[in-house]
């Protein structure tokens, strides 16, 4: 059924780079629109609905962003990490619903999720995230856990949206010997 979020809804699947500028911010927001109406169309009721929590959640963070003087909305970063942030509440939903027995639940967490990762760009692969870590440690010049706030820092800026920082804390705290 994965599949089907997929192919019913076009314009979901391509990738975002790491450098886009305010005019491709712009078509991340017309691509979750878009995206909408094509599974509208193809009358996809978990793809609509996924993109109409992220349309929502959107406008909620570009609303919060006005009342701090940011008229144009929030910048793509925010928008990954907004993403990365349902991604994640997704994942805690499944593993409840999975200790409930309510495996159709965690199914369509499932879908959802496979929908918004679609909008992220490519996650990086545990040698690339062992890789990046390596190359922050040493250019951060950390020697011991007192230095991971600089290397999750360097990581963040670098890797935003590519990475599950969750994961790299954890690999980054073994690898300084905490």
């Amino acid at each position: 059924m994965e599949a089907d979020c997929h192919d019913s809804s076009p314009g979901v699947s391509s990738a975002l780079s790491a450098d886009q500028s305010v005019e491709d911010e712009a078509m991340l927001r017309a691509r979750f629109t878009e995206a909408l109406k094509d599974s509208m169309r193809a009358k996809n009721e978990r793809a609509t609905g996924t993109l109409r929590l992220i349309l929502a959640a959107l406008k909620d963070r570009d609303i919060a962003a006005r009342g701090k003087g940011n008229h144009e909305g929030i910048p793509e970063e925010e928008i990954a990490q907004m993403l990365q942030s349902m991604i994640k509440t997704r994942r805690e939903s499944i593993t409840l619903y999975e200790q409930g027995g309510r495996v159709e639940l965690a199914d369509q967490e499932r879908e959802e999720i496979a929908i918004i990762e679609s909008f992220l760009p490519k996650q990086m692969s545990e040698e690339e995230v062992a890789a990046a870590i390596r190359v922050a440690i040493a250019e951060a010049g950390a020697t011991s856990i007192k230095d991971m706030g600089k290397v999750m820092a360097a990581l963040k800026a670098r890797h935003a949206g590519r990475m599950d920082f969750a994961k790299a804390s954890g690999a980054t705290r073994s690898l300084l010997g905490g």
